[in-house]
């Protein structure tokens, strides 16, 4: 068998991106439209929903958004069903909504906890979950699930999101090991330091001209000296949500400029 560009190609597919209404899951969504594939992404509120339409139309990119609460199962079922109706049957799912509460462990509220444990972990079961059926019942799916070095690492102040990651890795991984026989790829994406707006504040120069302390930190940290920028983690995406991915299953493709196989430089 010959190789063909054509294992990229995402034309005729249908790719659900959570929570992509900006940041990494719009970035991801901007590359699988890019690579032919119909969009559906969903977000939590009318105000994100439009100017992401907006963006979306700005990128050239067709894409159908709705308002879902992704640890509402119900809610979710309704979603898929709908996207199914309007654009047809789910062949991608991207999990990538999510959230980060960064508060020393000791002085986190356990609502505070299961709220993030709810929405990073609980949510992509949820949404695997929905489109899983269909996905068998054709023959192949592919799932990404939106990890982070966090799923390998701990830090300071992140004891719920780590706890989140690490079980969305292994999440990853079990949903490789029980559908993997019906042609359904899972694999994760765990993104390093991205520059995003979000991000902006810790990269922003300080009065004498210096950088800022945890630009300093992560630049130092990393082999690629530099942060990661959303660009950064498309062809990822295309690559393991096309045929060229189809006998990769169970892998978290860490997407961090080098971090995680870094010890750091001797002081």
């Amino acid at each position: 068998m010959s190789f063909s560009m054509n294992a990229f190609s995402l034309q005729g597919k249908v790719a659900w991106v959570t929570g992509a209404a900006y940041g990494i899951g719009f970035a991801i969504a901007e590359a699988l439209g890019t690579a032919g594939a119909k969009i559906a992404f969903n977000c939590r509120g009318e105000k994100h929903l439009d100017a992401a339409l907006k963006d979306y139309a700005a990128k050239g990119i067709e894409a159908r958004g709705y308002i879902c609460d992704v640890t509402d199962e119900a809610a979710v079922a309704e979603l898929v069903g709908q996207v199914e109706r309007d654009l047809g049957p789910i062949d991608i799912l991207v999990n990538n909504a999510g959230i980060i509460k960064r508060i020393p462990m000791h002085e986190m509220s356990a609502e505070d906890y299961r709220q993030v444990v709810d929405i990073d972990l609980v949510a992509p079961f949820i949404c695997a979950k929905a489109v899983i059926p269909g996905m068998i019942e054709r023959g192949h799916g592919k799932i990404i699930n939106i990890c982070s070095m966090m799923s390998e690492l701990g830090r300071e102040t992140v004891s719920a999101y780590a706890a989140a990651k690490g079980g969305l890795k292994m999440l990853t991984r079990n949903i490789c090991s029980e559908y993997g026989e019906h042609n359904i790829q899972c694999n994760g994406i765990g993104p390093g330091y991205i520059a995003t707006p979000q991000t902006a504040p810790l990269r922003e120069r300080q009065p004498d001209g210096s950088r800022h302390p945890f630009d300093q930190f992560i630049v130092a940290k990393t082999p690629a000296a530099r942060w990661g920028t959303t660009e950064d983690l498309m062809g990822p995406a295309v690559f393991l949500a096309s045929d060229a991915s189809n006998f990769v299953n169970g892998h978290v493709l860490y997407v961090d400029g080098g971090i995680l196989a870094y010890i750091g430089k001797q002081p």
